[in-house]
């Protein structure tokens, strides 16, 4: 099996450009850090293109570069910065959805319309018991965001207006959480879609490490077990990536800094209804997990202990750089990046 890989003079994209041996482990990859001017933790990041990255935090940023991050323009809504944004979706250079999560009304969802000028706040949460996580879209108007469970099912938030409006679907269709059952917005990856109706939703804090999926953009859904280590709070599936409506990874773990993290890592080729342990999986807590564009059977995950490669559709994974992140993505048009604690936001290249 040959990898080529090869940087664009704009981008410092990765594509398909030289062998990888057998016993070579991985290719010279590495993270060019680029200067944001925060010190905020990111966890939330879109890229849209080659050249519009989106990145959001806490203490309410909001980052966006349009010259491929070279230069980041500071756009956090104004009088935010006691929220926490832990997940954006963008569409363009213009238009992007955040949402912050916490308790009550400090789970909200803000739009621009104008690359971060000027921000709408969307939704407002006024169930007490509820605790937004993640957003993910289909498309530029329809998406979905998840909270931990109210009256024992996890809450899902749907629009059909690019998030312009917002109402909670029915929770008929959920099946029961388990006792201390939620989600982590560790990444902005705990609610994943593939396609046009196919939505993943990771979970954990309970005797089982499961993902639910929904076929119907979440109207009902079916849950499945999977190996990441559970059995405590801190335990579960962090990350979710799909290739397509049937291949897919979780990375998770153990997101204490001061324990342990057991090994994590699982792979599906069935929609999430059934997942296999990683054979060699990442070496310890990961929350981030992103597919590199093009190359079907390649994928990134990261963690605050390291970032990993794996050629074999999440099967073995082969650590190439040590470093502290949180979130991971990549574009269709070849650039990924990662973003995590005190501002830290970089761009993958080859050594």
């Amino acid at each position: 099996m040959k990898l080529r890989f090869a940087l664009s003079a704009l981008s410092a994209a990765i594509v398909l450009a030289a062998p990888l041996p057998a016993h070579a482990g991985t290719p010279e990859l590495g993270w060019d850090l680029k200067e944001t001017g925060v010190t905020s933790r990111l966890r939330g990041l879109s890229p849209v293109s080659r050249h519009v990255v989106w990145a959001s935090g806490s203490d309410g940023t909001v980052l966006r570069t349009v010259d491929g991050g070279r230069t980041w323009e500071n756009v956090s809504p104004p009088g935010a910065t006691a929220l926490e944004f832990r997940d954006i979706e963008a569409f363009d250079a213009h238009r992007a959805v955040a949402l912050s999560i916490g308790e009550g009304t400090d789970s909200r969802v803000y739009r621009t319309e104008d690359g971060g000028r000027t921000w709408a706040e969307t939704f407002m949460n006024d169930e007490p018991q509820a605790f937004y996580d993640c957003l993910a879209f289909f498309d530029k108007r329809h998406g979905l965001a998840m909270s931990d469970p109210v009256d024992g099912r996890f809450r899902i938030l749907a629009t059909g207006d690019g998030g312009r409006s917002w109402e909670v679907l029915p929770s008929a269709g959920m099946p029961e959480a388990l006792p201390g059952e939620a989600g982590f917005a560790a990444s902005g990856q705990c609610l994943v879609t593939a396609g046009g109706r196919d939505v993943w939703l990771a979970a954990g804090g309970a005797a089982r490490s499961r993902v639910f999926h929904s076929g119907d953009r979440g109207l009902t859904w079916t849950v499945a077990d999977t190996p990441i280590p559970a059995g405590d709070p801190a335990r579960g599936v962090f990350g979710l990536a799909f290739l397509d409506r049937h291949r897919g990874i979780a990375v998770g773990g153990d997101f204490r800094p001061d324990q342990p993290s057991p090994a994590a890592g699982a792979v599906t080729g069935d929609g999430g209804a059934t997942w296999r342990p990683a054979a060699t999986p990442p070496p310890g807590y990961r929350s981030g997990v992103t597919w590199l564009p093009h190359l079907p059977t390649a994928a990134l995950a990261v963690g605050p202990s390291g970032s990993d490669v794996t050629y074999s559709s999440g099967r073995t994974w082969h650590t190439f750089d040590t470093g502290s992140f949180d979130t991971v993505s990549c574009t269709h048009d070849l650039t990924c990046w990662a973003a995590g604690e005190r501002g830290r936001l970089a761009k993958l290249t080859l050594r």
